[in-house]
């Protein structure tokens, strides 16, 4: 019987459904792909492109190509309905679609609200194309003048964040001030080993680690912090975490503490055994789930064999997540920081290996010539 499958978010977790759409399509289903725009970047080589290790073509998938040369079909747009009961999405251009299954993989972001940001001086590091605003803008001011850099959360995306401007002003030949805002404690998550590694790295190159201290607000090229102290800026970049689309609890589908669509062992819904999802915008329901690109990239072929399985009638296969994961930090000094549980490594060879593991997961899923004609080329790589 012909079933439509909706994929919503072209991101890591939706790559083998992508990838393999065709067989889908052979089935006899109809595949619909929904999604902001034809690309989607890889943010484990978000920070290498920010600093110019990679150039923006490097780090992204043709998503749209994936679908529609495999028989699917691409719907550019972003939904903001879920009617779970009638199984229709609406989406922000006024469409409506209706599916027998859905799959959700729209990843995360980094709301301003926290650090009470107003202003365009401030930016979230997702969406990842973020970044291609920030290489531009240092490439533009940079060179003429200095610029102060304010990163604001200690996790390892403001760690990498910060390394990779300093690699970025390295290369543009620059005058900059970089500053860290790292909150409570820097990479607080992490063993002591790996903490003294990053900050070793950081404050050796001039970077300024402010611990202990949160941004209250930032706006107009100034910072407020809670000691009452100000910082000026040039450009600000906010890591202090990520959160889901808060689609899931406005269209009341049940939620985790964290407002993704809380999924059982089969990545499904557990009040909606229609719908699917993987990566940043799930909630886990058996255990909480680091928002790592680990777990999405593990997903990928979970999802694809129960989207099948849920097209076909067929029973499900669980996904059971690893206890411990390895996560390399780019630093943007030609070294990374290799750290899985009480292990913590650093040398040039651990940023070749994570290289070597981006790379390969990239030519995995690329299709070639995926550099849309229609597109403007970038040339500030």
């Amino acid at each position: 019987m012909k079933k439509h499958l909706i994929l919503v978010g072209g991101g890591h977790a939706h790559m083998t459904v992508m990838q393999r759409l065709d067989d889908f399509v052979r089935r006899g289903h109809d595949v619909s792909l929904v999604s902001p725009g034809p690309y989607h970047y890889y943010s484990g080589m978000g920070p290498g492109m920010l600093g110019g290790t990679y150039g923006p073509r490097q780090v992204r998938f043709h998503v749209r190509r994936m679908v529609e040369d495999r028989g699917g079909e691409f719907i550019e747009g972003e939904v903001v309905q879920i009617d779970a009961e009638k199984r229709k999405l609406r989406l922000d251009t006024g469409q409506q679609v209706s599916y027998n299954v859905a799959s959700f993989n729209t990843g995360s972001g980094v709301p301003l609200e926290w650090i009470g940001a107003v202003g365009g001086d401030v930016l979230p590091v997702k969406p990842i194309h973020n970044l291609l605003a920030v290489r531009r803008e240092m490439k533009q001011r940079l060179p003429r003048q200095g610029m102060k850099l304010l990163v604001v959360g200690g996790g390892a995306a403001g760690v990498e964040i910060a390394g990779n401007l300093w690699r970025r002003a390295e290369q543009l030949g620059g005058r900059v001030e970089i500053t860290l805002i790292a909150g409570t404690r820097l990479l607080g998550r992490f063993s002591p080993k790996v903490r003294n590694l990053a900050r070793e790295s950081l404050t050796k190159r001039g970077i300024l680690i402010r611990e202990g201290v949160h941004v209250r607000s930032a706006g107009e090229g100034r910072a407020v912090l809670d000691d009452g102290n100000e910082l000026p800026y040039d450009l600000a970049l906010s890591a202090t975490g990520v959160q889901p689309s808060g689609i899931f609890r406005a269209s009341q589908i049940p939620v985790g503490p964290d407002g993704g669509m809380l999924v059982n062992a089969y990545l499904q819904s557990v009040a909606y055994p229609e719908l699917f999802g993987g990566g940043d915008c799930i909630s886990f329901q058996e255990q909480p789930l680091d928002k790592v690109g680990v777990y999405a990239v593990r997903e990928n072929p979970i999802l694809y064999r129960n989207l099948m399985a849920a097209l076909e009638d067929q029973p499900q296969t669980r996904f059971s997540p690893q206890k411990k994961y390895m996560l390399i930090l780019n630093m943007g000094d030609g070294r990374g920081i290799l750290a899985k549980g009480a292990v913590a490594l650093q040398g040039r060879w651990a940023f070749r290996f994570k290289d070597w593991i981006d790379r390969r997961f990239m030519k995995r899923f690329q299709v070639s010539g995926e550099l849309d004609s229609s597109e403007p080329v970038i040339t500030d790589a």
